[in-house]
């Protein structure tokens, strides 16, 4: 990394959301990575060692779950991954739906989290639509 993008990456990390924020995200993106690795070859594991009637074990109740559990471990890592983009942008803490600021409680729970406490509780609703739809 350049002298400029440190410095850069620095300014960006200053604040409110500072370095303590980076290195929760990544160590959660750490133990995400970790649980993606161990799923999917735990379901490669099993799918080859029970084949069925498919060919590939993902027939059986257990490979299917496995499967399940690796793609929901994937899109954590997923909102992880974007949390640390949103750290970069400087729109991390900031709700996307209606952009006020984000507890810092909920954050330090999950600091994955996107939505603010009031907007997480509504349904999401398309910012164009969100006028003409009753609350």
């Amino acid at each position: 990394m350049s002298r400029e993008e440190c410095t850069s990456q620095a300014a960006l990390t200053t604040g409110r959301f500072g370095p303590q924020w980076r290195a929760l995200l990544e160590a959660r993106w750490q133990a995400r990575v970790r649980e993606v690795t161990e799923l999917s070859l735990a379901y490669h594991v099993a799918a080859a060692t029970g084949p069925d009637v498919t060919g590939d074990g993902s027939g059986q109740p257990e490979v299917r779950a496995l499967l399940g559990r690796a793609v929901a471990a994937r899109r954590k890592l997923a909102d992880v991954e974007e949390a640390l983009g949103r750290l970069a942008t400087g729109s991390f803490g900031r709700c996307e739906q209606c952009g006020s600021e984000i507890a810092a409680g909920l954050l330090a729970a999950t600091p994955e989290t996107r939505y603010c406490g009031r907007c997480d509780a509504e349904p999401v609703r398309p910012r164009a639509l969100a006028g003409r739809l009753p609350r």
